[in-house]
């Protein structure tokens, strides 16, 4: 009796330490304790992302009416096809003005402006200067149009995501994405980043550890690529299915053998 109790006691047990680890697994920040209530993180300065050629600029110049006095607005009057939802097939009009391979837009009556490599309110500044010269107190709204990431891998809903927000940390993309299934591996998600001189960086996160809000691939940028890898459990799930697959067959084919058999005895007989 005492033997089967330790048995039962250590089964228990084991059961108990999987239940928990898989927990462990699944959960952010794991790392911090279930009685933390405030933890100081550091402060994390936001990189303005560069407007680069191929983006698309949604911009409005305000500006008088100098016969009547009346506010006027101006732009967006280009529209450039790009997919503009979570399914890589879809494509849809975005309006805006499009950055050449120079790195120039050209804007009605102000002509040409140079704004690759310049930040936002960089670019703003650049073009308000110039309107002035054709308009009456103008003044100018910029942001990227077409602002998009692409999540892969053990996502609810992968795909490429067009974002009208540039401050877009991991989170923010990953909330977009309907989070992480019960498969994703939360411990080594990659970054794949590109940069202006053709350079690109490949980077593996941990999202069960705090450290991750002080990371400074905590905040993205246009074009970055997320993959999440599926977890070993995803694996062992995947060839149990496959397992029971060929088994299935394997049944079903011996059965068949088994009949074909007995017919041709039967008309032996």
């Amino acid at each position: 009796m005492n033997t089967i109790y330790r048995l039962s006691l250590l089964l228990l047990l084991v059961i108990l330490y999987a239940s928990c680890s898989s927990i462990k697994n699944v959960k952010y920040f794991s790392n911090l304790a279930d009685t933390t209530h405030r933890v100081e993180l550091e402060k994390l300065n936001f990189t303005e992302p560069k407007i680069q050629p191929d983006d698309i600029l949604s911009i409005n110049i305000q500006t008088v009416d100098p016969t009547s006095s009346q506010v006027v607005t101006t732009g967006n009057m280009q529209s450039s096809a790009v997919g503009n939802s979570n399914t890589s097939g879809n494509t849809g009009q975005i309006s805006g003005y499009l950055v050449d391979s120079k790195g120039n837009i050209e804007l009605a009556v102000i002509g040409s402006i140079h704004v690759a490599g310049l930040t936002t309110e960089q670019a703003k500044e650049v073009i308000r200067t110039q309107a002035l010269e054709y308009y009456k107190k103008a003044s100018v709204s910029l942001r990227f149009a077409n602002f998009k990431i692409t999540i892969l891998g053990e996502v609810s809903k992968p795909g490429t995501y067009v974002l009208s927000n540039e401050k877009v940390n991991i989170l923010d993309a990953l909330g977009q994405a309907g989070d992480l299934t019960i498969y994703g591996k939360r411990t080594n998600v990659t970054l794949i980043r590109s940069y202006d001189d053709g350079r690109r960086e490949l980077v593996h996160l941990d999202l069960t550890s705090s450290q991750i809000l002080n990371s400074p691939y905590y905040y993205l940028r246009q074009n970055d690529y997320i993959y999440v890898e599926p977890s070993k459990s995803k694996v062992v799930a995947s060839d149990a299915i496959q397992n029971r697959n060929i088994s299935i067959i394997t049944a079903v084919a011996a059965s068949l053998v088994s009949l074909l058999a007995i017919l041709i005895s039967t008309n032996k007989l």
